[in-house]
């Protein structure tokens, strides 16, 4: 008998006797997914090409006025990522939203899903937005995630939004990236493949640190799942920490022991033999990597020379490459760092982001008053914005509210 199954088999310790308080350890966490309406005004599929059938997006939108902030979403990841974010930037910028399923990714159907190269989906944002709003676009902020930060470069390079006004990349450096690909297809083997229900993949999300905004992951998980059409039951799958979920035991009493005392932990297979298999991945990342090298090499020395005011926002210091550290230092760029996050900074914390509290970014915080007074509560984005056709050179300084 494999020692894991020994120590859980072992009794556990007696409970101390007497009333106890309640610190919420063991309560049973709510796991029901959210819908996109909770977080976005309007949905539509937006036909793009000449004929009427051809490709359609999912859009996700907020807003009727005021810039467009486009939203592009990482690597197997789809629109709903950016959900509690819209919610929380709509609330305090006067400006419109638009977030995408990119091609392969969500509710977007394409002739062509498996062409993930960084031309194709930059032209793909470009054919969205023409669609959307004509020659006539208003000015836009392109807003990208990971692979969505990198498709937002490619796209600015290529001129093909050619509102744009500024550029926001979230978490995603050239040289880190290219690094971490050596691994990426262990990262993909070592995940659960299928999940028995909806909840459940909500809930390895957040215990797997996928994702640690509990509400986000409760819109967003739907987007990168999908329910089997057929479901079938699997047999013999692993049960290691990597494929399941950790569950504390009595999680429904609502008496529990203090912090302090040591819970039994087991773990439970996503796939326990005999379980019908309900959902899946909508798009299997492992058959994408001849794409991966293309959308990060060169990034850096392609975001440095977009020609549009730039920030860069990175869960961590150390992700900064050469060129970049060059570029930052030169004042080519704004950089804010979030180091108390994970990779999806936009899900893990949006109402921080908000906020603008010490420990998380403040590049969407209110600010009352800026070295070049452009109106009251501005924003540095708001500054980006709304200086046309371009800030001055060198951009002001902001005062120390920033």
């Amino acid at each position: 008998m494999s020692l894991h199954k020994k120590l859980l088999m072992r009794p556990r310790p007696p409970m101390p006797m007497g009333p106890m308080k309640s610190h919420g350890i063991g309560r049973k966490r709510d796991y029901t997914p959210m819908t996109w309406d909770h977080y976005f005004e309007t949905i539509q599929d937006v036909a793009v090409g000449d004929d009427g059938d051809g490709d359609t997006f999912r859009v996700y939108c907020s807003g009727t006025a005021g810039p467009v902030l486009v939203l592009l979403h990482g690597g197997g990841h789809s629109a709903l990522s950016w959900a509690v974010f819209t919610a929380a930037i709509t609330s305090c910028l006067n400006c419109r939203v638009v977030a995408i399923d990119l091609r392969g990714h969500g509710d977007t159907h394409v002739e062509n899903s498996e062409d993930l190269s960084a031309q194709t989906m930059a032209k793909d944002v470009g054919l969205v937005l023409k669609a959307l709003y004509g020659s006539e676009a208003p000015p836009m902020v392109l807003v990208g995630h990971s692979m969505g930060g990198a498709i937002a470069v490619h796209a600015a390079a290529a001129n093909e939004v050619p509102s744009l006004i500024a550029m926001v990349v979230i978490d995603i450096v050239e040289g880190t990236a290219l690094d971490a690909l050596h691994s990426m297809q262990t990262f993909l083997r070592n995940r659960p493949k299928c999940f028995r229900s909806l909840e459940h993949a909500i809930e390895w999300s957040v215990k797997s640190g996928q994702i640690r905004n509990l509400e986000s992951a409760k819109v967003s998980m739907a987007g990168q799942v999908q329910r089997c059409e057929n479901p079938t039951v699997a047999f013999g799958l692993s049960t290691s920490l990597a494929e399941g979920i950790m569950e504390e035991v009595d999680e429904e009493e609502e008496t529990v022991a203090p912090p302090h005392t040591n819970e039994l932990v087991q773990i439970r297979s996503q796939s326990e033999a005999g379980t019908n298999v309900n959902y899946s991945w909508r798009i299997d990342l492992s058959r994408t990597e001849r794409f991966w090298e293309g959308w990060f090499r060169g990034l850096s020395s392609l975001f440095l020379s977009c020609p549009v005011p730039k920030m860069l926002l990175l869960a961590g210091v150390d992700r900064l490459d050469k060129d970049l550290t060059i570029g930052q230092m030169q004042g080519k760029f704004q950089m804010q760092v979030l180091p108390q996050c994970g990779h999806a900074v936009h899900e893990d914390a949006p109402e921080k982001v908000r906020m603008g509290s010490s420990s998380t970014l403040t590049f969407f915080r209110p600010c009352s008053q800026t070295s070049l007074v452009i109106k009251a509560n501005v924003c540095k984005i708001c500054y980006f914005i709304t200086c046309k056709p371009s800030p001055p050179d060198p951009l002001p300084t902001f005062r120390s509210c920033w």
